[in-house]
């Protein structure tokens, strides 16, 4: 009788927890999403009920509400520094488009699954995951702003309260979104990052497709191991489950014969930015047109297979982590700008649908459909491997000025060390002047940013001010420093127009007046007079235009006295 009591307690005790702890999407009918309210309180009760969880405020939206992590730690220690000593962490954003919702509701389930027990307790990898990072995007909330997507039947918008795709925001950090990110990120130094996302682009069979990080800037260490081993078990893991994948397909319309390239998550995006700390990354991306419940519940095993591989793997992670920075020393080569090597590649079964086109409804001209009565499986190739089409030397120091506060700012954010110079010193440096850069003719993400950035290298002794900055390479952050402080960098801070006070000349002349004075340069200075028309004489454009031959000589005269006129302010010490 006592035996059947007791069994009968513990029966109901159980099928309490999992009535009670139930997540709103689970009560629901499958298509429906917790919102911003609901969620905080159904963690805020988790966290009451059961002391391996923790609900806590760890940043702020651009709109000033609270961005809240979810922490799953049964460990005996609480602090995160003691803890990633011997733990591995995985790290979890959700909602950085709140109209891709999936992993919201993912989480939440993972995360009680994991308090109640229904997932085996963790040996040796505690759980972080940002609840909801786009808040006010979440809460701007709608049926219509996804018009490509399946459900749910309401959902957040993409822009944030300022209206930026936070997704584009890592590395030039103009929201409180992104700066709350990277404090989290740098409190969390994770082994494993995941982003949850929900596709746009091309129709066909799969439920689940991912964007593993760009291997080059993961490091050949990590990358190798991250690509052959560890993903591709999760991969395998995930398959067994029911959920075959593939590689994101960023494409609209057919999949071509020769297959598709790896999308390069540049550290403009989370999983870039996470690369640069050597987390090896993946942002899922469950298929705009799948039911919501199948998407949500692919996006739960995808976590579910990483746990339990990295309880696994976490000794080798953690000891390829740690190999993975010697690649970058001073001294060493430092690819900074990639395109995809078409010779290397894998295969794949790609399970597709029929793309064709008929007459449009609207207009009549031809459209395009998918016909979903017409699956195939083609074979094709994936390119995943890049080669560098620019390079570095890795310096020893990088030498910034105290005047670029903005800079300082962020790499204090970012962990890096550094050190200020105690008094007025004199170093021999390697420094900039930008050559050449296009910038965008429409805005993007607040910015006109540049790119193909090249500039000119000069070795120069300088005298800095107490109170500067050196800062050295010899750390964790050597490739967030590179990725930055570099202005070829496709990212780079340059890039983002940091720097753009120096594109702009300070000083000009009056062409009525600088014209005698040129006409008596060229008769004084028999060099100045050889240069000139041997460029009149290679030139025919420039022979026939007086006004560039004036800017020509004044720029090669000793009045054109800006030093800090393209001079990046940057420096290097090698």
């Amino acid at each position: 009788m006592k035996l059947n009591a007791l069994l009968f307690l513990l029966a109901s005790s159980l099928l309490f927890s999992q009535t009670h702890f139930k997540t709103p999407f689970e009560k629901g009918n499958g298509n429906q999403t917790v919102t911003y309210d609901e969620m905080n309180a159904w963690y805020q009760n988790l966290a009451e009920n059961f002391p391996a969880i923790q609900y806590l405020k760890k940043g702020e939206d651009d709109n000033g509400k609270p961005i809240y992590v979810v922490l799953y730690n049964p460990f005996p220690e609480k602090k995160i520094e003691q803890l990633r000593k011997d733990k591995a962490v995985l790290f979890v954003n959700n909602g950085i488009h709140p109209g891709e919702p999936d992993g919201i509701d993912a989480t939440m389930m993972l995360i009680r699954d994991l308090a109640l027990g229904k997932i085996r307790s963790p040996r040796n990898f505690i759980v972080a995951a940002i609840a909801a990072y786009n808040v006010s995007g979440m809460l701007n909330r709608g049926p219509y702003s996804r018009a490509n997507q399946n459900g749910p039947e309401a959902y957040g918008f993409r822009g944030n309260a300022r209206n930026f795709d936070l997704n584009r925001d890592f590395i030039k950090a103009d929201t409180k979104n992104a700066r709350s990110f990277q404090e989290i990120f740098q409190w969390l130094k994770p082994d494993v990052f995941i982003d949850n996302h929900v596709s746009n682009g091309a129709d066909y069979q799969y439920t689940f497709t991912y964007i593993s990080t760009f291997k080059e800037r993961l490091g050949n260490v990590l990358g190798n191991y991250f690509y052959t081993t560890y993903q591709a078990k999760n991969l395998e893991d995930l398959k067994k489950i029911g959920y075959e994948s593939t590689p994101y397909v960023n494409i609209h319309g057919d999949v071509p014969d020769i297959g598709f390239a790896a999308f390069e998550d540049s550290p403009r995006y989370s999983t870039g930015y996470a690369s640069l700390f050597n987390s090896m990354s993946t942002m899922p991306e469950t298929h705009m047109l799948k039911p919501y419940d199948k998407r949500v519940d692919a996006t739960y095993q995808y976590m579910l297979v990483n746990l339990q591989n990295l309880d696994q793997e976490y000794r080798n992670i953690k000891q390829l982590r740690t190999e993975n920075l010697k690649q970058y020393q001073a001294g060493k080569s430092y690819g900074i700008r990639w395109k995809i090597d078409s010779t290397k590649y894998t295969t794949m079964d790609f399970k597709g649908y029929e793309g064709k086109y008929k007459p449009s409804e609207i207009s009549g001209k031809p459209r395009l459909y998918y016909d979903r009565n017409k699956p195939f499986t083609k074979n094709i190739r994936l390119f995943t491997t890049a080669v560098p089409t620019g390079f570095i030397t890795v310096p020893k120091y990088y030498v910034v000025p105290k005047s670029q506060y903005r800079v300082i700012k962020e790499l204090r954010r970012n962990g890096i060390r550094m050190q200020q110079i105690k008094s007025d010193s004199t170093f021999a440096v390697e420094s900039y002047k930008i050559n050449d850069f296009k910038t965008t003719k429409n805005p993007y993400e607040g910015h006109y940013p540049h790119f193909e950035t090249t500039v000119d290298k000069s070795n120069k002794t300088i005298l800095f001010s107490a109170g500067d900055y050196l800062v050295p390479t010899a750390q964790e952050g050597v490739k967030y420093l590179i990725e930055t402080l570099e202005p070829e960098a496709l990212d780079s801070f340059f890039n983002w127009n940091f720097f753009d006070g120096i594109l702009a000349q300070k000083e000009y002349y009056s062409a009525y007046i600088f014209e005698d004075m040129a006409a008596e340069l060229l008769k004084k200075d028999k060099a100045l007079k050889q240069k000139f028309d041997s460029r009149k004489a290679s030139d025919p454009k420039f022979a026939q235009d007086g006004t560039a031959q004036l800017d020509w000589i004044y720029r090669n005269s000793s009045y054109f006295e800006e030093k800090t006129f393209r001079q990046y302010p940057v420096y290097r010490i090698l």
